[in-house]
């Protein structure tokens, strides 16, 4: 079947394959760093890390960046609001940025370029494109003359005649069309500016990305990604300036993710209810996080609720049973050799089954929906196959189960770890001491044992194995 993706730019699916061979470019559009990233940001960070690490598990070398954009008209706002210099809020909110996405277990990107850092080179794109008479210049700020590329608005469809000017541009002059943009800010007083070829002052926001993505990944990008509302004017204008200066193509497929609401909502700071990755996980696991994330298909809007968010941590909850099963098993085979029984091929096949509906999923346009589907089956079936009443597992399934639960933890980032593991460890010590209170028939001990266990909100099963857990609300 091979890999298909949905394109902004052609508005239709289509195969993919790199434009060289084994080699992947991927660009997607980093934060603005002037406060806290919220759960808007996260779908944008989450999906294309989990789609950045499919396409390395099908055995692609993905060359991916993601940008800081470290200079823009909020960060000198935050910066004038604090009393601060905006490179302080810059590399404050950057710190914090690499604080969220770890614990959301977003990979660090092969390339994190700063707009700061790469004014030379935005210089001379512009003066590329000065050359070659796309720029005009108004008040001192430098523009770019969108009537003079032809195919302006082939990525969002939108009629030049009927362009509005884009949210991050300023009416401050006349400008040739309304849809021209600035390359070129000339500098005011008390911002930081650098020395250029029109004099002192600082980029635009769309020259920086493509600058930056042109250095790191050439001229001809794989994929470039964001939200949808980068199409414009952002992804437009970037394909404008990047085009018209190097007459290439900017990006081969466009990907884009659906709105986010709150509780039916459109998420705004003048509504109140932006929720920040740094309070969500502070309620959720972040596997939980980005399970809710991945429920929906990428391409379409996403309602967060308390509904939503509960049924992702249950998900993560269910995983958890499946891996305290998986070692309850394997302990007891180690034990107890006797218990090992052969394989006639029907269960190994039947997770080979589930593993091949999962990346089928991925395959078509990243559905992740689908692909949490099958693994869900897959967790069904195996807890199934786990229980002690089975009385023999073969070593081959098990292992099959280990290699499936890594395959999606590689890929989806939402097998859980870290601190539960350790209450884990506290349970089985309960559990420990209860069995050997049974062993000497000391029933008030064991009892009194099994109530600490339920109170910590686990359930005890006694079977001809021995004691297995799991939470409360996994009973069944």
């Amino acid at each position: 079947m091979g890999i298909t993706l949905f394109n902004t730019l052609t508005q239709k699916k289509e195969h993919f394959l790199p434009q060289e061979d084994e080699v992947i470019r991927f660009y997607v559009c980093g934060p603005t760093v002037y406060d806290l990233i919220h759960i808007g940001n996260a779908r944008v960070f989450v999906l294309f890390d989990a789609l950045r690490r499919f396409l390395e598990w099908m055995g692609f070398r993905v060359v991916f960046v993601q940008n800081f954009t470290d200079v823009d008209d909020k960060i000198l706002k935050r910066a004038q609001e604090e009393g601060k210099h905006p490179q302080e809020i810059a590399e404050y909110y950057i710190e914090q940025y690499w604080i969220d996405a770890g614990r959301l277990k977003v990979k660090k990107a092969s390339f994190h370029p700063r707009a700061t850092e790469h004014v030379p080179e935005i210089i001379a794109l512009i003066r590329r494109l000065e050359e070659k008479g796309f720029t005009y210049a108004v008040e001192g700020d430098i523009l770019f003359d969108v009537s003079r590329f032809p195919e302006y608005g082939k990525l969002s469809r939108k009629n030049l005649a009927e362009l509005e000017e884009g949210a991050r541009v300023e009416v401050r002059y006349k400008k040739r069309n309304p849809a021209d943009f600035v390359l070129w800010k000339q500098a005011k007083p008390g911002e930081p500016f650098w020395e250029s070829p029109w004099g002192k002052g600082r980029p635009g926001w769309h020259i920086e990305c493509s600058a930056m993505a042109m250095k790191y990944l050439g001229e001809t990008l794989d994929i470039h990604a964001g939200g949808v509302d980068l199409i414009f004017p952002h992804h437009e204008n970037e394909i404008a300036q990047s085009e018209a200066a190097s007459g290439r193509p900017f990006a081969r497929f466009f990907l884009h993710n659906g709105y986010i609401n709150i509780n039916q909502e459109k998420m705004s700071k003048s509504l109140g209810n932006i929720l920040t990755v740094r309070s969500l996980c502070d309620t959720y696991p972040p596997e939980a996080l980005r399970i809710a994330l991945f429920s929906t298909h990428y391409r379409n809007p996403i309602n967060i609720d308390p509904q939503l968010l509960d049924s992702a941590k249950n998900y993560t909850e269910r995983i958890k049973n499946l891996l305290r099963a998986l070692s309850f098993i394997e302990r007891k085979i180690e034990e107890h050799p006797q218990r090992v029984g052969r394989d006639e091929g029907e269960e190994e096949g039947e997770i080979m089954k589930f593993k091949g509906l999962f990346i089928q999923a991925l395959e078509d346009d990243f559905n992740t929906p689908q692909a949490l589907a099958a693994f869900s089956e897959f967790v069904r079936y195996a807890n199934i196959y786990l229980l002690p009443a089975r009385g023999r597992w073969a070593r081959q399934v098990l292992q099959a189960m280990r290699e499936f639960l890594s395959m999606v933890e590689d890929i989806l980032g939402i097998i859980p770890e870290g601190s539960w593991q350790e209450e884990e460890e506290a349970i089985l010590h309960l559990v420990e001491e209860r069995e050997r209170a049974r062993r000497v028939k000391d029933w008030s001990k064991a009892d009194a044992l099994r109530e600490e266990v339920k109170k910590r909100g686990y359930l005890l099963e006694d079977t001809p194995l021995g004691t297995r857990w799991y939470r409360a609300e996994e009973e069944g």
